[in-house]
Formats: structure tokens, C-alpha cells, sequence
């Protein structure tokens, strides 16, 4: 990338848009990184910036992380920042996917490469790839544990009551939650295997915006108060993420599930973050997904790697995520559902977390 490239940005677009920017880790030889993430407020985002930070370090590189605590214009103040200092690419894991397509614009036009991390950037050509986990498997593991918790916990309670939760909706990779996830439980609706009592299905109903934890508990409150009382039991409750678990988790513990004659339902999540690892030692959660993001992370350097020094990344997917402009060539890692039964196999053995954080 040139000089005379990188001045094609305004110096007003720089002062505008210029925020305080992390210190760099000690400079490389093969470039700068400049990686986007949208929030310390989960653990499971810190974990992903630790681990690019530490691998494109071993590979060579300086990385330049920022996270932006789930403010949209703060994030795209960042990632024009990133731009007009002169980064080599980005990643970045989008707040929502559908408002970066100026700034993106204005990457290409200095031939920054960009990797969506994660979540799929919308409305812009001008994604070259994107590195995630196979989204659809993950819901279809999430209802699959679902059922499985209803089968052992409540073998004579058919049909199971549950309700339904999805996330963000201005996070892509929520709808393909909550398909993946129906694609089990819908037939079972329909059979009347499971009744969603309150009735409330479809992710313009049933999603969380921002993946906020306390909004999932306070419309849990209200399912329970508008639809459970008397002797009507919710058996299950299909969760797309721990964050939003352990809120669903508090409610239905408020009025008394999990004590006396009151069996817990079944919750399921997504993340295996370490207080929802601890509920499923409880029994307070039956069920979550773990994505190993030191591999998401080894997929993301890899691209980068490669796009930055002439080769070709490694793909495995160039049919599923159409943002709208483009069909983004993508790797899709594979998700894997913890449960009491495998945790310490896919958790501990594996290193991802040391025994003395759970125990």
C-alpha cells in the first residue's frame, strides 16, 4: 500500500473521526492488523481478541485491537481510524453488520483487505472473507440438546412446554441460531410433541437485541407471569447464548424453579462461558455450545496471512452467506455441545480453561 493511496483519505475525515487509539503491540516486520471487536462486556469477545492478538504476533504482525462496548458509531469511528492510520487490513467482528459499507468503502479504495470475524458484514461488496463457525449446526445442537434434556428430565411431561428465545437481529448470525434451532423443534411443534405456550415464535417476536441478558430476563418475568401460573410448568427454554441463560436462569429461579417440587427447565446457550459451565454443574443449565475461538482466531491470521502475502486463504464454503451485494467467500469451523456429561474433555483437557476457573 502507498503513501500517495493512504492520502487519498481526507484529512478531514481524520480529524473528524480520529479517536485515542490503543498502544500497538512492539512493531513487526510484515505489517499492522487492525482487528475490530465489539465488546469487553462478554468474556467470550476477549478470548477472540487474545487470541488474534497472540497469533498474528507469532506470525509476524502488529496488532492493533480496539473494542467499542456495543456502540455502533464508536466502532465505526474505529475501524476509519484504523484506515486513515494506514493499517494492512482488518477484521473485524461487526455490532451490526449493515453499517459499514462507507467505511468499507474507503478500505478498498486503499487496498486494505478485510475479514469479517465471525459475524457476517452486510450490504458491501467490499468484504473479501469471512471466518466463522457453521451457524445453522450451532441452533440445530442447541435444539438437539434441548430435546434430549426433555427426554431425560421430564419423560412423562409430553407435550413439553417451551418457549423461545433468539438473539441480536442485527446480528446475521442470529437468524441462522434460531433456523438451525427450529429446524428440530418446528416438526415437533407440529406434531405436538412441544407447545410453545405463550406463542410467541420468529425472530422478529422472539429476539434480543444486543444479546442483552437483562432484557432476555425481564421477557422471561413476563412469559412466566402471563402464561405459567397455577400448575402450568415451562419445561424448556431454547437460549441462544449463556449471556442470555444466565438472565432466564434468574428468572425462573425468582419464582421458585429449581427448588421443591419445581424440576428446573431445561436452558440451553452458546459460548461455554465459565459462569454458564458453572450453572450445568448446578443443574441450573443443561446444555451450551463451545466454539473454540483459538481456532476461529488460527482460520482469521491464516487469511490475513495469506491475502497479505500474495497467496491464496483457505476457504470451505463459497455457497451459504450472501450479504446482500456478494456471496462472501467464508471457513466454517465446527461447534461442539457441552453438556455435565463431556465438559471437562472439551474444556479442560483441551486447555481452553484451567480447572481452578470452573471449580
Amino acid at each position: 500500500m502507498t503513501l500517495n493511496r493512504r492520502a487519498l483519505l481526507t484529512t478531514a475525515l481524520a480529524t473528524t473521526l480520529a479517536l485515542p487509539l490503543a498502544a500497538p503491540v512492539a512493531a513487526q516486520d510484515k505489517g499492522t492488523v487492525g482487528i475490530a471487536m465489539p465488546t469487553k462486556s462478554s468474556a467470550r469477545w476477549i478470548s477472540d481478541g487474545e487470541s488474534m492478538v497472540r497469533q498474528f504476533e507469532e506470525a509476524g504482525y502488529t496488532a492493533n485491537l480496539q473494542y467499542a462496548e456495543d456502540d455502533i458509531p464508536n466502532q465505526l469511528a474505529q475501524i476509519e481510524n484504523m484506515i486513515t492510520t494506514g493499517v494492512d487490513a482488518l477484521v473485524i467482528a461487526a455490532i451490526d453488520g449493515t453499517t459499514l459499507t462507507n467505511a468499507l468503502a474507503n478500505a478498498a479504495a486503499m487496498d486494505i483487505p478485510v475479514v469479517a470475524y465471525d459475524r457476517l458484514i452486510r450490504d458491501s461488496g467490499d468484504v473479501d472473507y469471512y471466518a466463522t463457525f457453521d451457524n445453522f449446526k450451532v441452533g440445530v445442537q442447541q435444539a438437539t440438546s434441548l430435546v434430549e434434556g426433555l427426554e431425560e428430565r421430564f419423560p412423562d411431561a409430553e407435550p413439553w412446554n417451551v418457549e423461545l428465545f433468539g438473539g441480536s437481529p442485527d446480528d446475521n448470525n442470529a437468524y441462522f441460531f434460531y433456523d438451525g434451532a427450529m429446524s428440530v423443534l418446528q416438526p415437533m411443534i407440529d406434531d405436538g410433541s412441544i407447545d410453545v405456550v405463550s406463542g410467541q415464535m420468529g425472530m422478529d417476536t422472539v429476539g434480543t437485541l444486543r444479546w442483552d441478558g437483562s432484557v432476555a430476563q425481564a421477557r422471561m418475568d413476563n412469559l412466566l407471569s402471563g402464561n405459567y401460573t397455577g400448575d402450568q410448568r415451562v419445561h424448556g427454554v431454547l437460549s441462544p447464548y449463556d449471556g442470555l441463560s444466565i438472565g432466564i436462569i434468574s428468572s425462573l429461579k425468582g419464582v421458585g424453579y429449581g427448588s421443591g417440587d419445581m424440576e428446573m427447565p431445561i436452558v440451553t446457550g452458546q459460548d461455554a462461558e465459565v459462569p454458564s459451565i458453572k450453572a450445568i454443574l448446578r443443574g441450573d443449565q443443561y446444555a451450551t455450545v463451545f466454539k473454540d475461538t483459538r481456532e476461529l482466531a488460527r482460520v482469521t491470521v491464516g487469511m490475513v496471512d495469506a491475502l497479505l502475502q500474495g497467496g491464496e486463504p483457505e476457504i470451505n464454503d463459497t455457497e451459504t452467506y450472501d450479504n446482500g451485494v456478494k456471496v462472501v467467500p467464508s471457513y466454517l469451523l465446527e461447534p461442539q455441545p457441552v453438556t455435565e456429561a463431556n465438559w471437562e474433555e472439551l474444556l479442560i483437557d483441551s486447555g481452553y480453561y484451567d480447572r481452578s476457573e470452573i471449580e
